[in-house]
């Protein structure tokens, strides 16, 4: 579900897009790391652009000069990007960066994720050490449901009879969905309703209201925290790790700025993740750089 929200359109397409939806003069790429500026780019959602300004406001506050060039689109687009040298750096997830580059990657636990995504990068770019946070799909049941029976991982779920679970409609057929939960953990005899909101609010609704007792929503969606929904753990790897790492150039990718970046993985987690995305979409509406701001200042990082 994760690698459709990402990767979609086309490569051209959506680049021209981001292009000309980014801020300044619309006509004017960004200039990459022949400069003394790293130019840190995002794909086209909040998340992303959240932590694009996370790695430009420290690199700045450690003396390394950087811009960020927001809502390039698609995967296609700013991994095309990054590769001409238009952009130096951008926030990305192992496992879906992972097929992207190899559509036929097995791996699924972190360690052997990362291992495969450093070999199937292609010559001068690199990833820094992956984050303990991750943005991908999740199953979460109610507290209520967690408590009555004694659910507190996927595998939990074999043991409650006549399952109810809500997903997009693929999950019935993905090697993560329904043929997986069957296979690695022995979860069957599942009714399943297909939800086409990719684990919104449509899909937390039928969660919250009892009509199913298991839905696959991102696992740093704010509806999650609101509430209190419980994240089954996943101590198989059915689903594949999604770590937010920093793609890089190796060009610009000197100790001094792997430093920085490091320090920001260091501290990033899940949870926080939750908060920066409840925070970006909070009655203030605050921008991703004030918000980004502000978790930079509390992790002692800028």
């Amino acid at each position: 579900m994760l690698l459709n929200r990402l990767v979609s359109g086309t490569a051209v397409a959506a680049l021209a897009l981001g292009l000309a939806g980014c801020g300044g003069d619309p006509t004017a790429a960004p200039s990459g790391g022949g400069g003394d500026t790293i130019v840190v780019g995002s794909a086209a959602f909040g998340e992303s652009e959240i932590l694009a300004e996370i790695y430009a406001q420290a690199l700045e506050a450690k003396g390394v000069s950087a811009k960020t060039h927001l809502d390039i689109g698609a995967r296609e687009a700013y991994v095309g990007a990054i590769k001409d040298g238009s952009i130096d750096l951008v926030p990305d997830y192992t496992g879906n960066l992972l097929l992207f580059l190899d559509p036929k990657a097995t791996a699924s636990a972190p360690d052997d994720v990362n291992a495969a995504l450093t070999a199937a990068l292609p010559k001068g770019l690199s990833v820094l050490t992956p984050s303990a946070a991750e943005d991908k799909d999740s199953l979460n049941v109610t507290a209520a449901f967690a408590a009555k029976h004694h659910v507190a991982s996927i595998a939990d779920l074999a043991n409650v009879d006549g399952l109810k679970l809500a997903a997009n409609p693929e999950f019935k057929t993905r090697a993560y969905g329904l043929p997986g939960l069957a296979k690695v953990y022995g979860v069957k005899d599942v009714a399943f309703t297909g939800i086409s909101d990719g684990g919104g609010p449509a899909t937390v609704k039928a969660l919250t209201s009892g009509r199913v007792d298991v839905a696959d929503i991102y696992s740093t969606t704010p509806a999650i925290t609101a509430n209190k929904l419980v994240t089954l753990e996943d101590p198989k790897h059915l689903i594949a790790a999604q770590n937010v790492v920093p793609l890089i150039r190796d060009e610009v990718a000197s100790a001094k700025v792997k430093e920085v970046l490091d320090a920001v993985s260091a501290k990033l987690t899940t949870e926080q993740l939750l908060k920066l995305n409840a925070d970006l979409a909070g009655d203030s509406h605050p921008s991703p750089a004030d918000v980004a701001k502000a978790w930079l200042k509390a992790n002692d990082l800028a």
